[in-house]
């Protein structure tokens, strides 16, 4: 991608200026070539595909399904996203339902390969609701080229509120957090645990991001980010966390600081 985003500070003050800064900076990221040429594809070919098969043999259409899921790195794993997609995802045997990370049972719910006789990609919402994620996805990215705390931090505040609102046991949504590498990076940054916590016993591990969650946010429950001022707070440590260890990594940041201290 020619876009590259504008992050003059590391930790909350970045944050903050890239919220400020967010819908204009997403406006030229979209306007960029690439992209373009990317979603201009997609509309054009993913109606006529019939099948997991064909859409693996087209690694371009592959490539914006995959990143609209996080999923990019199995780009060239075809036999195996054939599986995820095929299986479908109404069999309690169903590849995608046997995996940790969700976002594979997104992907096949999405596209109903192995669900429906008429697949998800012949809707006619179905590109722009795709290339919207890819769109998400695509700048996360390009923020992360710049700064992987804030790259984080988007992924959470899209994520995690979106969990809260599931109806499922507050422990399956820790197991949620605890499965997602990003989500988990996030927590386990904010409540200031050590590197060693994750080969720690599960249940432990458990307990212990409910205790010091309720300590730090007045509730130990997930259910709580989906409140704005919560998930805010909830980036907000963890970013400060992150700046404790990292200030410095942005271009320009030494120049900042050396600014500051004349000053």
């Amino acid at each position: 991608m020619t876009f590259a985003p504008v992050l003059p500070q590391t930790g909350f003050a970045g944050w903050a200026f890239l919220k400020r800064t967010m819908a204009v900076q997403k406006a030229t990221f979209a306007a960029a070539a690439p992209l373009k040429r990317d979603e201009d594809y997609f509309r054009a070919k993913i109606g006529a595909i019939n099948s997991a098969e064909e859409l693996v043999k087209d690694k371009r259409l592959l490539r914006v399904a995959l990143t609209a899921y996080g999923l990019e790195g199995d780009v060239n794993n075809t036999y195996f996203i054939k599986k995820v997609l095929a299986d479908g995802t109404l069999t309690t045997g169903a590849l995608s339902n046997r995996l940790a990370d969700k976002q594979y049972q997104k992907l096949s719910a999405a596209f109903g390969f192995g669900d429906f006789a008429t697949p998800g990609n012949k809707l006619s919402d179905f590109a722009e609701k795709t290339l919207a994620l890819y769109r998400e996805r695509q700048f996360e990215a390009a923020v992360g080229t710049q700064s992987t705390d804030m790259r984080l931090a988007l992924n959470i505040e899209r994520e995690l509120p979106a969990l809260a609102k599931k109806t499922v046991s507050e422990d399956s949504m820790w197991y949620a957090v605890m499965g997602n590498t990003a989500m988990r990076k996030v927590f386990e940054q904010a409540l200031s645990l050590p590197a060693s916590f994750g080969a720690i016993d599960l249940d432990r591990q458990l307990s212990t991001l409910k205790s010091k969650t309720e300590a730090m946010f007045g509730s130990s429950s997930v259910k709580q980010f989906a409140q704005p001022a919560q998930l805010e707070k909830l980036v907000r440590q963890f970013l400060v966390r992150s700046d404790e260890g990292s200030a410095g990594n942005l271009p320009g940041a030494t120049a900042l600081q050396l600014l500051r201290a004349r000053g």
